[in-house]
């Protein structure tokens, strides 16, 4: 149950991506410009392709996080970021998706903007928590790769955002992020689809216990 639930959620999770970039590069004209979640808005070409690529995400993240319900906090973090995926993906933003204190903003922006923030913070939670679980060498490998690059250029985008408002540099360190976090939920997958299903439930700091328990 568990390897089939990390070999969907790693599917749901890379087929939803590839939609949303698809969304994304498809219509005319640059698509480093602004928001991604700009692709979502009313009026765009892509715009329920783009929508619906982003909830078969979270769909995927809620996967993932009951193929890790051994290790709970891991699980309840992506099992949070699913529900705020998704409601990113339901609550579309208006046109260029504006956002204080530098443009008008409506009830939906805020939503949008909320949810798809907290998401990225929980997520990099989900990530740290893997590293202190030690589960497995893979697994702790990936997760630290995963807090070393997210950390940084999520305290990036949030200092840009703030500061400067919509511009290129928000645009690329936001394409950023979501690579690194797209990269990392399905290497996870992968890995906890790839290992023995008698190690799911023994994280590696439990394993060393029990071996220095034999020994002595």
């Amino acid at each position: 149950m568990t390897r089939t639930a990390a070999i969907a959620g790693s599917a749901a999770v890379t087929a939803g991506a590839v939609v949303m970039l698809v969304a994304l590069v498809a219509p005319a004209g640059s698509w480093w410009d602004g928001y991604v979640s700009e692709a979502g808005t009313a009026g765009q070409p892509y715009a329920i392709p783009y929508r619906s690529g982003l909830v078969l995400l979270a769909a995927g993240v809620a996967l993932l996080g009951w193929a890790l319900r051994d290790l709970r906090l891991v699980s309840v973090c992506l099992l949070v970021s699913a529900v705020l995926a998704a409601t990113s993906g339901l609550v579309a933003c208006s046109d260029t998706c504006p956002l204080p204190p530098y443009e008008p903003a409506t009830a939906a922006d805020i939503i949008h903007a909320s949810a798809s923030v907290a998401g990225m913070i929980v997520l990099a939670g989900a990530m740290a928590a893997v590293f202190l679980a030690h589960p497995r060498p893979a697994m702790t490998r990936l997760a630290a790769a995963g807090v070393v690059l997210i950390v940084p250029l999520g305290a990036a985008l949030g200092l840009t955002m703030l500061f400067v408002g919509r511009s290129d540099f928000g645009a690329t360190v936001e394409r950023l992020a979501l690579v690194v976090a797209v990269s990392w939920l399905v290497g996870s997958g992968v890995v906890t689809a790839l290992t023995p299903a008698s190690k799911h439930a023994e994280p590696e700091s439990i394993g060393r216990g029990k071996r220095a328990t034999k020994d002595t």
